[in-house]
């Protein structure tokens, strides 16, 4: 393999290790000022936008053991990758394209299991890591909370009971 190539194929090998996803898009007809803009938003959740030779990510994705997404390599293709929201992240790159109409998603993977357009669109309509992470932590605290209810009821009991015979007497 060439220097160049080795070179190529190594920086996308690179992308792909930044997270457990990586979701591909068509970057045509976007200028330098909308990239930019668009790897603002996506830097707010944590994530890269790069523009990647499809040659040279096919074989990194290889490298990687990621699943075959040579069936989305064609044309324009960047990748986006890091933070750990998928979720947020997916969301963020679906209201890009709602208002620029511009940045297609085409598939992508996340952990070993191949993603389509679609998928990811349904992904963006999760709730974000924090709001699954304070949901979860509702769960737990909730048992914990009626636990400490039930604990305290004979208290209360016993308190009532003194208080209305202090009262009477």
């Amino acid at each position: 393999m060439r220097p160049e190539k080795a070179y190529l194929v190594k920086e996308a090998s690179d992308y792909l290790t930044r997270s457990e996803y990586v979701f591909l898009t068509d970057y045509q007809g976007i200028n330098a000022e909308e990239t930019t803009e668009l790897r603002k938003k996506l830097a707010e959740r944590g994530a890269e936008f790069h523009v990647v030779k499809n040659s040279s990510l096919r074989l990194a994705s290889k490298e990687q053991d990621l699943p075959d997404i040579s069936e989305h390599l064609s044309g324009h293709t960047a990748i986006v990758v890091g933070g750990e929201d998928a979720s947020g992240v997916a969301k963020a790159l679906g209201l890009y394209y709602k208002d620029n109409n511009k940045v297609t998603v085409k598939g992508g993977a996340l952990g070993d299991r191949l993603l389509t357009a679609d998928e990811i669109k349904t992904l963006a309509k999760l709730p974000g890591l924090e709001v699954l992470r304070a949901q979860l932590l509702s769960l737990l605290n909730t048992p914990a909370s009626k636990f400490v209810g039930v604990l305290g009821a004979p208290a209360r009991g016993i308190v009532t009971v003194l208080k209305a015979k202090s009262e009477k007497g």
